[in-house]
Parts: structure tokens; C-alpha cells; sequence
């Protein structure tokens, strides 16, 4: 079921290497909040549900219902701080972030600071 990718030991090598260099180096500042680790599954709402209905299956954890609302079909394990999630954008989600995106050219912010409303 799962696309295992020429990148997997890319990634499972870099982690390690990092966790190694964090440990051998304790001047180094560490992140002191949550680390996420992210896999998107790719294709139809149909697909993408299996896909993470499958990870799922492995991890030994439910669908996230909260994050359903928002079109985000997901599931997710902890490790202390760490967290690996596989979440799957649902076509509805997609196009509510393409509609958004869509005026992202239609608007300039002003950045100059002494243009700021009164008492702001």
C-alpha cells in the first residue's frame, strides 16, 4: 500500500545525524518545542484516505476527528516532543487554500511602520 521512496533512508539517516550532532555538540541550542514530521499523501480524497487510513493502521492510531472540519484527514504518534503525522488535504481544503491564495497578487501590504492607524 505505502510508496516507500528512494528519499526514506535519506531521511531516517539525516534524522539520525542530527540527533548525533545535537547530542555531541550540547552547546548548540535545541529546539525546546514540538518537532513535526510530516508525510502528505498524494491522489484522490479516496486514495489519500486509504493511505493515511493505512498508516494509521500501522502507528496503532485513529483518524484525527478535529482536523476533519478543516479537510485535513490525519494521524499522527508521538515520541516526548517529536511527532511523526501523515495527513492527507482533502480536494475540498485544497481549493478553499488555492481560492485564498488567488488574491494573495491583489494585495500590497504597507510596510512602512509610520503609516500605522492611531493607537496602533
Amino acid at each position: 500500500m505505502m510508496v516507500r521512496t528512494p528519499g526514506r533512508l535519506a531521511v531516517i539517516n539525516g534524522l539520525r545525524d542530527l540527533a548525533d550532532f545535537l547530542d555531541t555538540n550540547p552547546d548548540v541550542p535545541a529546539p525546546w518545542g514540538p518537532i513535526s514530521i510530516y508525510f502528505y499523501p498524494l491522489g484522490t480524497d479516496e486514495e489519500i484516505r486509504a493511505q493515511v487510513d493505512h498508516v494509521a493502521r500501522l502507528l496503532g492510531s485513529d483518524v484525527d476527528a478535529d482536523e476533519l472540519a478543516v479537510g485535513h484527514y490525519s494521524t499522527g504518534i508521538t515520541f516526548g516532543i517529536a511527532e511523526y503525522k501523515a495527513v492527507g488535504l482533502l480536494a475540498a481544503s485544497r481549493a478553499r487554500w488555492a481560492a485564498r491564495r488567488s488574491y494573495e497578487d491583489s494585495i500590497t501590504l504597507d510596510t512602512d511602520p509610520t503609516n500605522a492607524a492611531p493607537g496602533a
